[in-house]
């Protein structure tokens, strides 16, 4: 009888408390949520399975101790020390398969979408201020600050460098609030716009050259890496990777960047990220504010998107509809997908996704040279 009393106590069910249940309740509702409705279901799914998982009690699998190696973390602290915290390869490995994903040609078409883009990166601003009013030290404030961008790798990428012990939540915040864009966009839209203003039809986008998709990338890159050199990581992978996709000279390369690589470096980068959202991480007075500041960034990018297209319709000849403005964020592609159905309610006859994708791909280069700005200047 003592040995199985002793049995249950060294279980896991009799280890579990309220803070457990609460966040295996919200893994699950992220596992719902992707599965059930199909609602971001390759952010949500493994995010929540890692959430479900680091909630579960004893199990070791995400016990991390910085230098100690195998022996003394568990599987998923292993790929948090040596494939996020110390050598911080993932984020630009997703950066490589984005970039064989994306298409230039509406920034090309189209190069006011640029200004979109970096309108809709105030939020990184305005969220690395109030960090630091609230008691964050510089570095853990241009941490948090990126968060604004929606951008998830970039996020890591930054905290990783500047803020190591904050990763875990910044990550976690960035990735829920890019699978959140689809609840936090819509109201803000509708808010900060009229129905005559979402029923602008803009006209399509001219047919752009092989030759200009060439010539982009390779001139991006260049440029950007010059002037931010702490960008490189993330910026040279996201040109490289495109650069396969339009040279249509090495197919294997891009299906490998674009499927393989992207693949599994995103099944361990959102499990380990889901993973790092336990009980006593969660429950912080810091998290609290790091959560709010997060929102806060986001929400404050989304209505500076909206807000400088409708400012750029006071001078333009041919309007804009300011929906594309809040695809400024680096929520790719889903915050364009946003726009383009906030259009559609209000005129069927509205094809706004090559038009939003342009702000959107401009966002995520926008957050990868602002994080490298804050590195550069404050690593």
């Amino acid at each position: 009888m003592e040995e199985l009393k002793d049995f249950l106590n060294a279980s896991g069910l009799a280890n579990l408390d309220w803070q457990n249940f609460l966040l295996l309740f919200l893994g699950t509702t992220f596992v719902v949520f992707a599965i059930a409705r199909k609602t971001e279901p390759y952010v949500l799914l493994p995010i929540g399975l890692g959430i479900i998982l680091a909630n579960l009690p004893l199990t070791g699998l995400t016990d991390y101790s910085p230098g100690a190696g195998q022996q003394e973390s568990g599987f998923l602290g292993v790929i948090f020390e040596f494939a996020i915290f110390r050598w911080n390869i993932l984020p630009p490995l997703i950066f490589l398969g984005l970039g064989a994903l994306t298409d230039f040609g509406p920034i090309i078409a189209n190069p006011k979408t640029l200004l979109l883009g970096a309108a809709a990166q105030m939020g990184i601003f305005a969220a690395f201020w109030i960090a630091l009013v609230s008691g964050f030290e510089m570095e853990e404030a241009a941490a948090i600050g990126i968060i604004g961008g929606a951008d998830g790798p970039t996020t890591i990428f930054a905290s990783a460098r500047l803020a190591p012990e904050l990763l875990g939540i910044t990550a976690v915040t960035a990735y829920s609030y890019m699978a959140g864009v689809v609840f936090i966009q819509p109201p803000l839209m509708r808010l900060l716009t009229t129905k005559r203003e979402r029923e602008i039809v803009m006209r399509p986008l001219r047919e752009v050259s092989r030759l200009e998709k060439l010539l982009f990338p390779t001139a991006t890159m260049v440029i950007i890496i010059l002037v931010v050199p702490e960008s490189a990581p993330l910026i040279a992978m996201f040109m490289i990777g495109n650069l396969f996709r339009e040279s249509g000279v090495v197919p294997r390369l891009f299906n490998a960047a674009s499927n393989e690589i992207l693949n599994i470096a995103t099944i361990f980068l959102m499990i380990t990220v889901g993973a790092q959202l336990s009980a006593g991480l969660v429950f912080d007075v810091d998290t609290a504010k790091i959560l709010g500041l997060g929102l806060g960034a986001f929400a404050f990018s989304t209505i500076s998107g909206l807000l400088f297209a409708k400012g750029m319709n006071l001078f333009v000849k041919e309007k804009i509809n300011p929906l594309i403005g809040s695809a400024g964020v680096s929520a790719v592609p889903m915050a364009a997908r946003i726009s383009h159905n906030m259009g559609q309610r209000a005129n069927p006859q509205n094809f706004l996704l090559p038009h939003a994708m342009g702000p959107n791909v401009a966002g995520v280069i926008g957050s990868a040279v602002v994080a490298g700005v804050f590195i550069s200047i404050l690593s």
